[in-house]
């Protein structure tokens, strides 16, 4: 979905599907054929690796000193790998021992190609890449939306790069130095700390993160803190205002996560030495291309060190063809944001009073102190929705089934997406989500901006399925 040659998401229309695509059973496995780009390869960037490397396993990559951080990986961990160059395109290529290392590279880092990227080469392999103006552009949007200087964003291929450039800098500044991860995490956040950085904490409750927080630094040192606001499924805010005093005091960057959320809604400006964020989401908002940035913000003490920090690492690794479809969606995101937050905030407050609801996450009223510490004075909710149905064992995958909405993974885009979170982001490790009070059988919904009353009949009839 949306049904383009780029598309970012995947049709999951039943429980089953995504059980079935967990567990890559041939039956599912067989009618996919994109997926989420970090996740499912690409037709195109797969034939651009048969080009590379006809035999074993190969990924392309954006550069060579990408392909150079894989290839340590790969040896770190004991695998073999090789540099396969061609034509102006460079990759990665292993063994069969190697393969699945090889893919997490590509699926924690988000350093990949991308399906433009891919579609370009192999039309025009050999030639020298297009050059745009829109990096700067975008460049100049993102400015204004995080009050900071164009200079001040850096533009990555993905979300996740932006995360995993964010870790680069903090352990440019402290080598060797765990992170701690503040509030449950999305994902590949965590993962990415714990095999990419120097280990990662994770403190995922809410309710006492200053005080695990100012045990953790009086414990021992560590390198930087990450945190999403609001957390992702459950929409709860770690309060920046009590952790901003105890990483203030010890010079610990804080990198903030604000895709949920959004520039329009939140300002972290005044808690935040960082932000990290992913442009594939509501910044985007079409489902048909990815992209990300890390900002470094002026208004940190730290900014001067984490600026320098930021460039000696920086290459221009977003696509250029991708760059030019951010730039003009990125230009309309915050009149979309306004019919999105609208119509979050309508399907939510009719969940939380349905009969068959038994519980609503939002940011209004999760942790709303925390929240609303960050809002902006025009800012609202946003549209991601989480809520657990009655007898959420029973129910929930019949109320998934019965969704006459688009069902599958990522975020934001204009047309509403639900997805039984918990069993696509933790299913090989659901017994440790449920640990942390993240139940299986959630469904979240990304509201989109179609007519909140068709979106709000199409889930009040699912809730009623048999």
């Amino acid at each position: 979905m949306p049904g383009s040659a780029h598309s970012v998401s995947m049709a999951l229309p039943s429980w089953d599907h995504v059980v079935g695509y967990e567990e890559k059973r041939p039956d599912v496995m067989r009618h996919l054929k994109t997926g989420y780009p970090r996740f499912v390869i690409h037709p195109l960037v797969q034939q651009v690796a048969r080009e590379l490397a006809p035999e074993g396993s190969c990924l392309p990559l954006p550069s060579a000193a990408v392909c150079a951080q894989c290839l340590q990986f790969l040896s770190s961990n004991g695998a073999d790998g090789r540099l396969v160059a061609r034509d102006g395109m460079s990759g990665v290529a292993t063994n069969a021992q190697g393969a699945d290392l090889l893919k997490a590279f590509w699926q924690h880092t988000g350093l990949i190609i991308s399906t433009r990227q891919a579609a370009w080469w192999l039309e025009n392999r050999g030639t020298t890449p297009p050059e745009s103006e829109a990096r700067n552009g975008l460049r100049s949007i993102l400015a204004d939306f995080y009050d900071c200087e164009p200079g001040d964003v850096f533009l990555l291929p993905t979300g996740m790069a932006a995360q995993y450039a964010a870790l680069r800098v903090l352990h440019a500044l402290n080598p060797g130095l765990p992170t701690a991860q503040l509030g449950f995490p999305y994902v590949d956040t965590l993962k990415l700390q714990q095999k990419f950085g120097s280990g990662g904490i994770l403190l995922h409750q809410l309710q006492s993160i200053q005080a695990e927080l100012e045990a953790l630094v009086r414990r021992q040192s560590i390198a930087g803190c990450f945190c999403e606001i609001p957390g992702n499924p459950l929409l709860g805010s770690a309060d920046l205002r009590q952790i901003r005093p105890i990483l203030r005091a010890r010079g610990i960057p804080l990198v903030v996560d604000d895709v949920v959320a959004t520039p329009a809604n939140i300002d972290v400006g005044p808690y935040a030495d960082l932000v990290a964020t992913s442009l594939t989401k509501f910044i985007a908002g079409n489902g048909e291309v990815m992209g990300g940035a890390l900002i470094c913000n002026p208004r940190s003490p730290l900014y001067d060190r984490l600026l320098e920090a930021a460039r000696a690492q920086h290459e221009e690794l977003l696509w250029s063809e991708d760059a030019s479809v951010l730039e003009e969606t990125a230009r309309d995101f915050p009149r979309r944001m306004e019919r999105h937050n609208a119509s979050g905030l309508l399907i939510a407050e009719r969940l939380r009073t349905h009969p068959a609801v038994e519980r609503v996450w939002y940011p209004k009223w999760e942790f709303s102190e925390a929240y609303e510490s960050a809002r902006r004075p025009d800012g609202g909710w946003g549209a991601l929705v989480t809520f657990m149905p009655r007898n959420g064992e029973k129910r929930s995958p019949a109320i998934y089934d019965a969704l006459q909405l688009c069902k599958g993974p990522s975020l934001g885009t204009v047309f509403t997406l639900a997805c039984p979170f918990t069993l696509l982001a933790h299913y090989t490790e659901l017994d440790w989500a449920e640990a942390c009070g993240v139940s299986r059988y959630l469904i979240r919904l990304s509201i989109g901006t179609e007519d909140p009353e068709e979106i709000w009949t199409a889930i009040n009839a699912a809730l009623a399925a048999p």
